[in-house]
Order: C-alpha cells, then structure tokens, then sequence
C-alpha cells in the first residue's frame, strides 16, 4: 500500500523522554493508527499491546520507578488553553500550583493508544497509571486527521500529535513536534491523494 511509506521514510528524533504506548488490541488493525508511526520516528519509543498488566516494569519490560513517569490523562474540563499546552493535574483534574516542578525530572510518558472508549478502558483497567503523574494535552487546534478519522470530541488528537505536543514542552524544543508531525502529514496526505479512510484492516488480505 502506497501510503505506508511515509512510516519507513520518518526520520529518527533523539528524544529524552522516553514514550510508552498502550494499546488496545483492537486498535492495532486501523489502517491510519499513529502508535507504529511514533515507534519509528522516536529513538526511545515503545509499543505494548494488551489490555492491562501489573505494573509501569511490567508493560515498559525494565525496571522503572513510577516517580519518574507520566501519563497522558485522558481530559480534563479545567484545563484551559490559557494555562499552556501541556498542564499537569491533580487527582481531581485541577491543575497543579507549581507546573515547573510537575514536569521536572519527568523520564518517561505513557499513551493510551485508542479510540475514547478503548483509552477508557485501559485507563481503569491498570489502576497503577494512577500512581503516575497526569498531564493533559490542550490542543492548538483540530486534528490532522480532519475527515479521514472520526473522534469523540471536537478537540481530541491523534496518539502522535499528542505526544509530539508533550514532548515539545518535556523537552522545551518545539522542533521535535515538527519532527514527529511531518511523517504523520505525508501519510495523510497518501490517504487522501489514494481516497483511504480510517477503517480496520482485512486481516484476511495480511494471511
């Protein structure tokens, strides 16, 4: 298929913050998922596929410490634009006094990889994501996606350009954005230029 190509073609971005992604079985066969896209693009970058696991060491397989990490929260309806594009929240969503100190130190980022319901699940499912820090993504603006995929919530982002998003703030270089959202407009692009929509794969046409 034409449009795969822009995932071999993505260049390889030295990231600090090392991304974990989860996600849910039934969100790998989607012919416009962003989770292999981000693996290929990022040098530290993981994909865990499942529904849930003991724990952070379980699912990254090495040992990490829970202190270190954050997690892409899944919203929160305090979280304003006005308070900057990553904000990181406390157990009830509000945002937190000190964010420089919220964000300092931070080693590692989990993504739940899926559709709303599907994150959801992951979510509830691994109880020790609560033990992380939360962050959520305050969008810039709509998703690449546009037509091609439909989301939730007028406001929802890809799994790329969310992390692409945190990355830029973890690690105050607004390039790694650029880096990981140019292979991702290529592939739309490819979609669009070949009249492909978001839909699950035949597994069948892979056999």
């Amino acid at each position: 298929m034409v449009y795969m190509s822009a995932r071999m073609n993505a260049p390889a971005v030295d990231n600090k913050v090392t991304i974990l992604i989860l996600q849910h079985p039934q969100e790998q066969d989607r012919v416009l998922g962003t989770a292999k896209l981000i693996c290929s693009t990022l040098e530290r970058a993981q994909l865990t596929v499942g529904l849930s696991w003991r724990n952070l060491g379980h699912a990254l397989k090495a040992p990490a410490d829970a202190r270190d990490w954050g997690v892409l929260y899944l919203g929160s309806a305090q979280a304003r634009k006005k308070d900057g594009p990553l904000i990181a929240v406390d157990r009830r969503g509000e945002p937190l006094v000190d964010q420089e100190a919220a964000k300092a130190g931070v080693k590692g980022l989990v993504a739940l990889d899926g559709n709303w319901a599907q994150a959801k699940a992951l979510w509830w499912r691994n109880p020790w994501l609560t033990k992380l820090r939360r962050f959520v993504v305050v969008s810039d603006g709509r998703s690449l996606y546009g037509d091609l995929r439909r989301e939730a919530r007028p406001d929802a982002l890809s799994t790329l350009e969310a992390v692409a998003l945190a990355l830029s703030v973890l690690e105050g270089d607004d390039g790694v954005r650029e880096k990981l959202l140019s292979p991702f407009r290529a592939l739309l692009a490819e979609a669009r230029a070949a009249g492909i929509r978001d839909s699950k794969r035949d597994r069948r046409a892979r056999r």
